[in-house]
């Protein structure tokens, strides 16, 4: 009779006990004993670009913080002053392209491949060099002098010109990460060279900007230039900001895009696996 007080006793004590656990506590042991996958603890809840499964923890994470600050910088170069002063100066007129395309456009980019890894991922790598086509053709026909003399003073070439920024932008910087970030040997270089063939026609056109030895827009007679700066110099201050902004911000992208890919193909290997 005593031994079985006992028992019944032990039974009521473990019953209580494995009502006492938390979801948690038991989540944890669980991934604890994960030991049948290669995968750490870390990346059973978090997926390959680190986004959590809870909807709830993902929506703390830095990709929608990074897309709420793209959407954000957007709305404040477009609804801003700088549409008023870029009309009479080309020089704003570069920043909110610059703003635009070099930096609004990378967070939104960051933000969509974090929060919809699979559908990046499977964007074909011969697209990364369309969109950076798309992107040369966009930039230099808006910077040729008859287009960017009609935006300057048409709300709706403006309009679709910021537009046209916009999309190229996004193709190329979507493009070039969701084809970067997968298994694909040389189709993973398509997403760098999208990059730096940016980085390179944006310092082009940069150069010539600069360099040219008088205004090469209609508009820079007609359309007040910035304060204390004459229509060649407000042009010349254009093309440094196109010069510093738009190149080393895509060559920068590029060389980092670069460095993960390298750094996968030279990660060691553990057990005829890629160490995680």
């Amino acid at each position: 009779m005593a031994a079985l007080a006992s028992a019944q006793r032990l039974r009521w004590a473990t019953s209580s006990f494995d009502l006492l656990r938390s979801p948690s506590h038991t989540l944890m042991v669980s991934l604890s004993n994960h030991g049948g996958s290669s995968e750490k603890p870390s990346d059973v809840s978090a997926g390959r670009f680190g986004y959590r499964s809870s909807p709830t923890a993902s929506w703390i994470s830095p990709a929608p913080v990074a897309l709420a600050l793209g959407v954000a910088f957007l709305v404040a170069l477009w609804f801003g002053p700088l549409p008023v002063l870029a009309a009479g100066s080309f020089a704003a007129h570069m920043v909110m392209h610059m703003g635009v395309v070099a930096i609004a456009v990378p967070l939104v980019a960051y933000g969509i491949s974090r929060l919809v890894p699979d559908h990046v991922l499977k964007l074909p790598a011969s697209l990364a060099m369309v969109a950076a086509l798309f992107e040369f053709l966009a930039v230099w026909a808006w910077h040729a002098p008859a287009l960017h003399d009609v935006a300057r003073v048409n709300a709706g070439m403006f309009a679709a010109e910021q537009a046209s920024f916009l999309l190229a932008g996004v193709l190329v910087w979507l493009t070039a990460i969701g084809v970067a970030r997968r298994d694909g040997g040389r189709a993973q270089l398509a997403g760098v060279g999208a990059l730096l063939l940016t980085s390179m026609h944006m310092t082009l056109l940069g150069a010539l900007l600069l360099l040219a030895p008088r205004p090469l827009y209609a508009c820079a007679a007609l359309c007040s230039p910035a304060a204390n700066l004459t229509p060649l110099g407000d042009q010349q201050l254009g093309g440094v900001i196109m010069l510093i902004v738009g190149g080393l911000v895509f060559l920068a992208g590029g060389l980092a895009l670069l460095a993960s890919v390298l750094g996968e193909r030279f990660e060691p290997v553990r057990g005829g696996e890629r160490a995680r």
